[in-house]
């Protein structure tokens, strides 16, 4: 058994305790959807109730820290202390049509001067393949007790690329088919499950060798972003630079692959 922080035991802690009633309610949705009215209340609410356990758990185990929700905003705690970034339900859209592919994503950002935050733990928690992807700063990456390393792939011929595509109300359109146009002719294949943080825990378990998207929020890629750092991988912005969450562009790959993949996409949007 690897060793891991008390923080880590805290976070598996309180995902595992919301996991039960999400696939319940998981279960519940499929027979939802020969309904009249439909699933959207239901999955609703299933987001708040996992999203309330997860809040009871933390909170219990550290009373004075903040948390940053999906659903329910920020929860301002001590200022001093690091807070809490949680999406209860990553693949919202999955879980309302029945797919099986969604996660619980957990991460720490610790206060640094400057007012910029630094994740230092994070855990992304697939409640049907009873998967917990778990990073800690300095402590690599791993899936349960297995270490992770990010693909060794050095082809892009050979690499499989996730993304997010837009959809009604939501990114630009533009934008994603200019990227789509420049990286799809260059790799082997590109995919869309639906749920950023699990592709980002794929990417840092070799699963993925690539992932690119935007408009997306701090609870959907904080604990996959250090998945893929503690992996060996790198994620940056769409230029390269270091601003991902600045300017809400996430490009994620191996060392290998990176810097060819960021220079498709940066060709794309000049």
């Amino acid at each position: 058994m690897v060793a891991h922080s008390g923080l880590i035991t805290v976070m598996e802690r309180a995902a595992r305790k919301a996991a039960p009633r999400l696939r319940r309610d998981f279960n519940e949705v499929q027979q939802l959807q020969v309904s009249r009215k439909g699933p959207a209340d239901f999955v609703s609410m299933a987001d708040k109730r996992a999203e309330q356990t997860l809040f009871e758990e933390l909170k219990k185990a550290r009373p004075d820290w903040g948390f940053l929700m999906e659903e329910g905003g920020e929860v301002p705690g001590d200022p001093a202390k690091p807070r809490w970034i949680i999406d209860p339900l990553d693949g919202t859209s999955n879980f309302l049509h029945g797919v099986p592919h969604f996660s619980i994503s957990i991460a720490v950002e610790e206060p640094r001067p400057g007012g910029r935050g630094e994740i230092t733990q994070g855990l992304i928690y697939q409640p049907l393949t009873d998967e917990s992807f778990w990073a800690e700063k300095g402590r690599g990456a791993w899936l349960q007790d297995r270490r992770l390393r990010v693909s060794a792939r050095r082809d892009l011929s050979e690499a499989l690329i996730a993304t997010g595509i837009p959809f009604k109300g939501h990114g630009n359109f533009a934008k994603w088919t200019s990227i789509f146009a420049a990286v799809a002719p260059e790799v082997a294949g590109i995919r869309r499950f639906g749920s950023a943080a699990l592709d980002l825990a794929w990417v840092a378990a070799g699963r993925f060798d690539g992932f690119w998207e935007d408009s997306l929020q701090p609870w959907d890629v904080a604990a996959g972003m250090l998945l893929v750092r503690e992996a060996g991988g790198f994620v940056t912005d769409y230029r390269g630079g270091d601003r991902p969450l600045d300017r809400n562009e996430f490009l994620a790959a191996s060392e290998a692959l990176h810097s060819r993949l960021h220079k498709l996409v940066a060709s794309a949007l000049r």
